[in-house]
């Protein structure tokens, strides 16, 4: 399992900040980053937008997009991770939305969370079905498949 250490590493290595915009897990990634002493070197900001008003007013995101496809969704996680970067001096932004729990419905279940990594190189998204864990599984999950993206991104960094 990726940890906070390894993503604080490969962006010391890359020389990279790094910003997160957070929905489900309401900051637990940035916090997960910043307890690590020193991590101040590589992280730039974090933007807890649990709110639609917050994702919009934060990071940009559009109301056509959140009345379209809803917050929960890759459309709007690509919108998120987009503000993020461009909203900061990261060279890498993560942003998650999804379904904690306890709740969703049969079109968007507990466990669902989107997914963006936002870098130079451009806007990658997919969508976890983590199922209905709970409510702190499902946070815990999203916390861990976060920093293996960032880690994986920063990786290609180096890549043409």
């Amino acid at each position: 399992m990726t940890t906070a250490e390894d993503v604080l590493r490969a962006a010391r290595a890359r020389k990279v900040m790094i910003a997160t915009a957070e929905s489900c897990t309401g900051g637990m990634i940035i916090a997960a980053l910043t307890d690590v002493a020193g991590s101040s070197d590589v992280v730039d900001r974090g933007f807890v937008t649990y709110s639609n008003a917050a994702k919009m007013q934060m990071l940009g995101v559009q109301p056509a997009t959140l009345d379209a496809f809803g917050a929960v969704s890759e459309q709007v996680a690509r919108e998120m991770a987009q503000g993020a970067l461009a909203r900061s001096a990261a060279g890498v932004a993560v942003a998650v939305t999804g379904i904690a729990g306890p709740g969703g419905s049969d079109h968007k279940p507990e466990g669902r969370v989107c997914f963006a990594l936002a870098d130079a190189k451009g806007t990658h998204v997919e969508t976890v079905e983590f199922g209905p864990t709970g409510r702190a599984n499902v946070r815990q999950a999203t916390v861990a498949h976060a920093f293996g993206l960032l880690v994986q991104a920063l990786r290609a960094q180096d890549q043409p």
